[in-house]
């Protein structure tokens, strides 16, 4: 998926005559799954010296590490009420789990920090009471270290569903 992400917008970005009017304007993002499509993408862009084809990213409620795979018992209640069938979604994605527990294309919250200083510049959204707000939390942190973090907006009272609620469109 982060592959025929990438394509779609690199191949725009690399026409030579849409580039050089165009290539500031492209955003990416996407929510929940789609958040960690987005940031599975900055990853493999950044890995790729390839960043600066994208003018955002703004990955809302994104899964992006293994926190599900951590203790329960220190986890939120929303955490702890979804993290057995996140595990489960987890090694759905993952070819093996074992082999790639560290990918940062697999878990995008594990990029080392040389990966997240070349990310796009990044907006991450958020819910006060969603799954992924721990892991979010901690990417925005880690993005604003590396200088690639504009915001980090965490919508109050908010579940999961923070971008998918019509009074948040």
């Amino acid at each position: 998926e982060f592959d025929m992400f990438i394509t779609s917008a690199a191949r725009l970005a690399r026409r030579k005559q849409w580039y050089q009017r165009r290539v500031r304007e492209i955003c990416i993002a996407g929510e929940s799954g789609g958040g960690y499509i987005c940031t599975g993408a900055c990853v493999m862009l950044a890995q790729n010296d390839e960043s600066h084809l994208i003018k955002l990213a703004m990955p809302a409620i994104p899964m992006v590490d293994d926190y599900a795979f951590s203790d329960p018992g220190a986890m939120t209640l929303e955490e702890r009420d979804s993290h057995t069938v996140m595990r489960q979604v987890w090694r759905m994605i993952a070819a093996d789990m074992d082999q790639q527990a560290e990918d940062p294309l697999l878990f995008p919250g594990k990029a080392s920090d040389e990966i997240l200083a070349k990310f796009p510049p990044t907006i991450l959204v958020e819910g006060e009471f969603d799954m992924f707000i721990t892991s979010a939390a901690r990417l925005a942190r880690r993005l604003r270290r590396a200088g690639r973090l504009l915001e980090f907006v965490v919508f109050p009272g908010v579940t999961h569903h923070v971008c998918l609620w019509p009074a948040f469109r």
